[in-house]
């Protein structure tokens, strides 16, 4: 059976989007058909749209999502139909190196359905990070399906598929905060200030938070900050040297991915400190650093892939936490729209008055 339903399409590139009719089959072996109820306006399908990750079009946009499960196919144990999931861009394949030496975070084989939903004409639409969560149905690798309690806000929850976990994993999971750290995070958007979560959720006492615009940091404060710099008016460096008595930070999270600010989070930590790089950067980029700055330094400069996150383990601890009311999720829920505000989002998403717009469907 083919399931006729409304999905928002970047056809072509720079094009505004738009609302089609798109054909999504019944799951076959390995899985799942979700019916989506809310969808966050990640800046990555913003990149998508812009043809910034691939010239793979037309895209069927919308990754950050919470679902219902209506239907799996063959040999499909992780979820059942009815089960209410976050989706994730990681299906971990369980056989690839990393996968095989316990470390599935890292796995190098993640997957997704390997059916494709169609527009009417047939044309084969390629689902933002293998998800196409801007529409009514969905079709995905079961493996993509994170259950987790229904009781939770939707619209918060599903914020973990993508922005708020890249954020809190970076701190949490790639920068290993600890209790009585201090942190600087570099860039207040949304991954940034969740960034700034996950190291107060860790017990950093100094949070740094550093961004051009003063209502991104007013902001940050509100979500666990204790200090603001505007870069625009003072050296970022030096200020969080000033901040941490003249040393530099524990750890330094770049959430913007930009050389200038890679040099700035280099050179702001603490000898032997930890730089995690967050923010993903254009192909263009290069980036220029002393050799022996590097080497003498000492500690760590990471990379932080999607948080660094096992959605199995991290998307249900989270939940939980927000339940309890020490993860405060919907701080970063904007404001709530619908299917056709799309390009509304991308441009309040472009001034930066928003963290999150979230689809409601």
């Amino acid at each position: 059976m083919v399931h006729k339903v409304q999905g928002v399409v970047a056809r072509f590139k720079g094009a505004p989007v738009t609302l089609e009719t798109i054909l999504v089959p019944d799951p076959g072996p390995g899985e799942a058909l979700v019916d989506i109820i809310t969808s966050g306006v990640c800046h990555t399908d913003l990149h998508y749209k812009l043809g910034q990750i691939s010239d793979d079009f037309p895209f069927l946009l919308g990754h950050e999502a919470t679902g219902v499960v209506s239907a799996v196919g063959p040999d499909v144990t992780e979820v059942a139909p009815g089960d209410r999931v976050i989706l994730n861009w990681r299906a971990v394949c369980g056989e690839c190196r990393a996968c095989r030496r316990g470390r599935p975070q890292y796995c190098f084989n993640t997957h997704n359905a390997t059916q494709k939903m169609t527009l009417e004409d047939g044309t084969e639409l390629t689902p933002a990070l293998g998800i196409g969560a801007f529409a009514e149905k969905t079709l995905v690798a079961a493996g993509q399906c994170t259950k987790v309690d229904p009781e939770a806000d939707a619209a918060a929850v599903g914020l973990l598929g993508c922005g708020v976990m890249a954020g809190i994993g970076a701190a949490l999971n790639t920068g290993g905060v600890q209790r009585g750290d201090s942190v600087a995070v570099i860039g207040c958007g949304g991954v940034g200030s969740a960034a700034i979560a996950g190291a107060a959720l860790a017990g950093a006492t100094t949070i740094i938070a550093v961004d051009i615009n003063d209502t991104k940091l007013d902001r940050a404060l509100t979500m666990g900050a204790t200090d603001t710099v505007n870069s625009s008016e003072n050296d970022p460096v030096e200020a969080i040297r000033a901040l941490t008595g003249g040393f530099g930070a524990d750890v330094v999270i770049d959430a913007v991915g930009r050389p200038e600010t890679y040099q700035q989070a280099f050179y702001a930590r603490d000898l032997a400190g930890t730089v995690v790089l967050v923010g993903v950067p254009s192909p263009e980029m290069t980036l220029e650093l002393p050799l022996l700055d590097v080497f003498g330094r000492g500690g760590s400069l990471k990379s932080s892939w999607y948080g660094d996150c096992l959605p199995s383990r991290d998307f249900p601890m989270l939940v939980s936490l927000y339940q309890q009311g020490r993860l405060d999720l919907d701080a970063f829920v904007s404001e709530r729209i619908g299917i056709g505000q799309i390009e509304e989002a991308f441009d309040k998403m472009r001034e930066g008055t928003v963290l999150r717009s979230v689809v409601e469907l």
